[in-house]
């Protein structure tokens, strides 16, 4: 008879309908039972509507035919929050208490990088009033479910995403809220949505230090945050507000990014500081934390984040910026 991993590993091969993760992926075999020839199966019925519970019921049982001594399969569902099947290992938050400084593209960028190296990754949008998530990744569906809970939407390249603009009749529409209903919104997206199996959930969070930061920081399991700053005195000035907040939160700072830190000449590939020197160090030194990457000013990036392209970016700073991520993480849990 077949064990429960083996059980397991065969329901990978079923894919949720408008997620396109398997049912192992989501984390939704409650249990395994195997008595003689007989073996039961429970599924959670989570963010399932009656249809796909249907569809998945058969699909579920052409997958376990194949495995060895079963004669009898039964089938079954239960409900669970989305929370009791939620698994995930590190929960970061990328934030700046400037604006415009590029939190969305690390958190982008970050992302696509875990995710080449085989790491299963997810993008909480928690930006509603001024979401870019969706569309650096080309994202326009909107996700699915049914009462019980929200399935995020599967980029390209297999990185789950909830965002506030993938709800919205069109991308454009305004999100005209006070901030106790983005504090809602936040919270739902982290109890409602079903992210199943994840090594890292990336939250991608607006400027300042106010409610929804603060909402982040006190309903979700942090492991830690990512700073990113610009060059700008200006911008590092404000900055610092962002890392004193996490210091006077005690969430750690896994490492800060220096965005926009430098332009290189095509031609020449001289290296210009276009808005000033680099505050790297500096940001270093104040958050106490490595700084991970300085990411320069590059039209191709723009230009594949304007087409929704962002997981074509090919340089090297994505793997670098992921591998001293990595890195800090490790040192972290020394």
């Amino acid at each position: 008879m077949p064990s429960e991993e083996e059980v397991k590993e065969a329901l990978r091969e079923v894919l949720i309908p408008g997620i396109g993760r398997s049912l192992t992926g989501l984390n939704m075999t409650r249990t395994v039972e195997v008595d003689s020839d007989r073996l039961k199966v429970t599924l959670a019925s989570t963010a399932l509507n009656s249809a796909t519970q249907e569809w998945v019921q058969d699909k579920a049982r052409n997958s376990l035919k194949g495995l060895p001594g079963v004669k009898e399969i039964a089938i079954e569902f239960e409900q669970a929050k989305p929370q009791d099947l939620n698994q995930i290992d590190h929960i970061i938050a990328v934030m700046s208490g400037k604006g415009g400084v590029g939190k969305s593209l690390v958190a982008g960028l970050l992302a696509v990088g875990l995710n080449r190296q085989s790491y299963e990754v997810g993008i909480l949008d928690a930006d509603i009033t001024g979401p870019s998530i969706p569309k650096m990744f080309g994202i326009t569906t909107r996700p699915g479910g049914s009462d019980t809970g929200i399935l995020p939407v599967l980029s390209r390249s297999g990185i789950e995403i909830m965002s506030i603009n993938l709800l919205l009749p069109h991308e454009d529409d305004a999100v005209i809220w006070r901030g106790p209903l983005i504090g809602k919104a936040i919270q739902q997206f982290w109890e409602e949505v079903v992210w199943g199996k994840l090594d890292y959930l990336l939250v991608d969070l607006p400027p300042g230090t106010a409610d929804a930061p603060l909402t982040v920081m006190q309903t979700l399991p942090l492991s830690g945050v990512i700073i990113v700053f610009s060059p700008q005195d200006l911008a590092a000035m404000v900055v610092k507000k962002a890392i004193k907040m996490a210091q006077k939160m005690n969430v750690p700072i896994f490492g800060v990014v220096e965005n926009m830190s430098y332009l290189l000449l095509p031609d020449s590939g001289k290296r210009i500081e276009v808005f000033g020197k680099t505050k790297g160090q500096e940001m270093s030194m104040a958050a106490g934390a490595p700084l991970l990457e300085q990411l320069p000013l590059d039209p191709e990036l723009a230009k594949l984040c304007d087409d929704g392209n962002i997981e074509r970016y090919d340089s090297g700073v994505v793997n670098n910026l992921a591998q001293a991520f990595l890195q800090a993480v490790l040192a972290k849990a020394r």
